[in-house]
């Protein structure tokens, strides 16, 4: 049923992707007549096997491995310093990493490009001091109004290792990752499909926000484009007749929860169903262009929007009178479909353009499909016993947020993965075919609620798998603060069925439901369940499997946006150096007055 496909295959032809790439220096002390000398090897080396321990752990969106940079020779002045920078112009580099045994000079070494992240590991060895430069050239990167990352291993090196410690790979990956996420979205747009939403704030697009912080466009469209598209045909019929036998084959239509006199005919939800695939390959059209659709004659339409992120305002003028968006978007947002494997298409329901970014920043470290869901319900321990008589336990004896949306989530977010034989939801080029298949068993494809969306549709219904790992994160517009970011990380709940159904049905039973335990601590916002639901920015959160909380971190310093809340340990958080310039004592304070003072990162 399913194949393994690069990250866009039109009509069988690749669509190749021109990524970012992460540039390496090797940075060296310039002091010809043996000290330079002695130390072009080691300098050297450290340069590879920073760039082979990257390429072997990182990967790009399509699942190929990252392109390490390296300059041409080791860095020893300003004038080496100058060709490296050409170079890596020249080459698409994204992100710069600098590296080095010993003492270089600061300020004419340095990576001076303020508009791409900075990393410097400085070698913890006895021999040379890697660890003076490293301070030294950090305190330049402040001084001029460009944070640096500093890595520095605890424990000292023999001159000879030819290791990259421990300490120094968690570092090197967490730095690259978000990093590379930072410069996957340089240049790229966010699609806006429709307007504002039933007046949610996260749909009313903030352009400067994009612009300045993301270095991402706004493209628009009404609509109406949709119909358009599905009058004049502006879509691949060959696709369309394979896409609809595959829904056929493979998606199961669940009980039509509508009383009877708001049931629509199987003629119509026939219909309905072609009206749906007709969507999902129109919004994907419109996003990324089309190939095919140039040999149809619409040349401008098979351009797309370059958009690496869009959102669908659906309610209400579309979902009044057309079917919702929701099958749309769980398609696009998983990793399969008709064509196979692949990457997915972030796709943010209602036009939540602030969750939609939140869902592409979990994308972007993890490579892996995204649940958007509403932080609908808290469920305390007392309410579940006194509704159901069942009592929480393990990771949930706190408390349970239900989170559920009207059916648009990845249908990777079932849980019918695994990792070490426990659920999970893995890259799209580790799926196999029978998790696939097992994602789409378990979800059944309801008649919309005619109540909520007068024109029909299919709801996505699903259950996921309880123990997962996962982070539910957020975006947040304040006036006059900016942008914030919020995260917890937790796990997924299985609880059992009788349970579950009770819940379920004092809401609406045609959406996906993920039960979300998060991590208390025991301080701030994370004292209880009920405080974490309290202090929860929005109606809408992004769910990610593995707890990433400390990339998003990171991620969140690289752009200059603030963390305002988060449950995770302050041994795995990772900003830039001259961060503790602000204040080592409360983090979470210095983190704002750090991104406010150097603002916005373009």
């Amino acid at each position: 049923m399913f194949s393994y496909y690069q990250l866009t295959i039109w009509g069988g032809t690749a669509v190749t992707a021109n990524y970012p790439k992460i540039g390496i220096r090797p940075t060296i002390d310039g002091r010809r007549r043996g000290v330079r000398e002695s130390l072009e090897a080691q300098t050297m080396g450290m340069a590879q096997r920073v760039a082979a321990f990257l390429q072997e752990n990182v990967r790009y969106p399509d699942g190929s491995q990252v392109e390490c940079i390296i300059a041409d020779s080791t860095i020893g002045g300003v004038k080496e310093a100058a060709a490296a920078a050409q170079k890596f112009a020249g080459a698409g580099v994204g992100v710069s990493i600098t590296v080095t045994p010993c003492w270089c000079y600061g300020s004419e070494t340095m990576d001076m490009d303020a508009t791409i992240p900075h990393a410097v590991w400085g070698f913890n060895g006895t021999e040379r001091p890697g660890a003076v430069y490293l301070a030294a050239v950090l305190s330049a990167y402040a001084q001029k109004g460009i944070p640096a990352f500093g890595i520095y291993g605890e424990d000292v090196q023999e001159s000879s290792s030819e290791e990259i410690p421990a300490d120094v790979q968690v570092k090197l990956l967490q730095f690259a990752k978000s990093a590379l996420a930072a410069a996957l979205m340089k240049g790229k747009s966010y699609l806006s499909m429709g307007s504002v939403s039933m007046g949610i704030a996260g749909s009313i697009v903030n352009e400067q926000f994009f612009q300045e912080y993301l270095g991402m466009r706004n493209e628009y469209i009404d609509m109406s484009e949709f119909v358009r598209r599905f009058e004049e045909g502006i879509y691949d019929p060959e696709e369309f007749t394979r896409a609809l036998a595959w829904v056929k084959d493979n998606c199961r239509v669940g009980a039509d929860n509508n009383p009877q006199h708001l049931q629509l005919s199987e003629e119509v939800k026939e219909e309905q169903w072609e009206t749906v695939v007709k969507m999902t390959l129109i919004a994907r059209d419109l996003m990324t262009g089309n190939p095919q659709l140039a040999k149809l004659g619409f040349e401008e339409e098979a351009s797309g929007h370059n958009a690496l992120l869009g959102g669908f305002q659906g309610q209400r003028q579309w979902t009044d009178h057309f079917p919702n968006g929701d099958f749309m978007e769980t398609i696009l947002n998983s990793s399969f479909d008709w064509n196979g494997r692949r990457a997915p298409y972030i796709v943010a329901t209602e036009n939540d353009s602030l969750n939609g970014v939140t869902m592409l920043f979990n994308y972007l470290l993890t490579n892996t499909a995204q649940i958007f869901a509403d932080v609908r319900t808290f469920w305390s321990p007392a309410a579940v016993k006194r509704v159901t008589g069942y009592e929480l336990e393990g990771a949930a004896a706190g408390g349970l947020l239900h989170l559920i949306n009207s059916g648009s989530a990845a249908l990777d977010g079932t849980g019918e993965q695994s990792i070490d034989g426990k659920p999970a939801i893995k890259p799209f080029w580790d799926i196999t075919d029978e998790e696939a298949a097992a994602c789409i068993a378990q979800t059944q494809f309801r008649p919309a609620s005619q109540e909520y969306f007068r024109g029909g549709g299919f709801s996505t219904d699903y259950l996921t798998r309880g123990g997962m790992p996962v982070t539910m994160a957020r975006l947040n517009l304040v006036k006059g603060l900016g942008p914030v970011l919020q995260l917890v990380e937790g796990y997924t709940v299985e609880l059992p069925g009788e349970v579950h159904d009770t819940l379920d049905q004092r809401t609406d039973p045609t959406w996906p439901t993920t039960w979300f335990a998060p991590k208390l601590t025991g301080k701030g916002s994370f004292q209880s369940v009920y405080d974490v639901m309290n202090n929860w920015g929005a109606n809408h959160g992004a769910i990610s499997y593995g707890h990433i909380g400390a990339d998003l971190i990171t991620l969140a310093s690289i752009l200059r946006i603030p963390v305002s809340m988060h449950n995770v340990e302050e041994s795995r958080i990772f900003r830039p150096r001259v961060w503790s310039l602000f204040g080592t004592e409360n983090l979470e304070s210095a983190d704002y007055r750090a991104c406010r003072n150097f603002g916005p990162l373009y």
